[in-house]
């Protein structure tokens, strides 16, 4: 599910941006096709599981935290999309979920995210992924804050 709503349908729910960077574009394509690559061949080809792992506290930790997380990240992207009327300019700090928490409520869901998908899969590749997540989020999180 979330892959679908993150490639085709937030691009057509931003009314407007920033122009992104061709270099910027094909680093981040680059690195998700790689990463979802890695993450797929992990899980299919050499991730091996007890039979009762679905009912495994990590799993059902994990899966609950992933889930929390695309909530979070979802909701999130909803207030930042709405925080101006059309045709307004101009920084606004936005408010409602966990924007009144965190000031990178969005950066917050998605680190939960990925931090709950690691802790379900419990592969060395699903880590990485998380501490990737932390480390590049966690700055422009900090960024934004400031």
């Amino acid at each position: 599910f979330l892959v679908r709503y993150r490639a085709l349908i937030f691009p057509f729910l931003i009314r407007e941006g920033k122009p992104t960077p061709l270099f910027t574009f094909v680093l981040a394509l680059l690195f998700c096709v790689y990463n979802g690559y890695l993450q797929g061949r992990s899980l299919s080809n050499y991730a091996k599981y007890p039979s009762g792992w679905l009912k495994d506290p990590r799993f059902i930790t994990g899966f609950a935290g992933w889930l929390v997380g695309m909530a979070i990240n979802i909701h999130s992207d909803h207030i930042l999309r709405n925080l101006r009327k059309p045709g307004e300019t101009g920084y606004k700090i936005p408010r409602g979920g966990m924007f009144e928490y965190v000031s990178g409520a969005n950066f917050f869901g998605e680190i939960l995210e990925w931090s709950g998908f690691a802790l379900a899969c419990c592969t060395i590749e699903s880590l990485a992924f998380a501490l990737c997540t932390l480390f590049i989020l966690g700055s422009r999180a900090r960024q934004h804050h400031q």
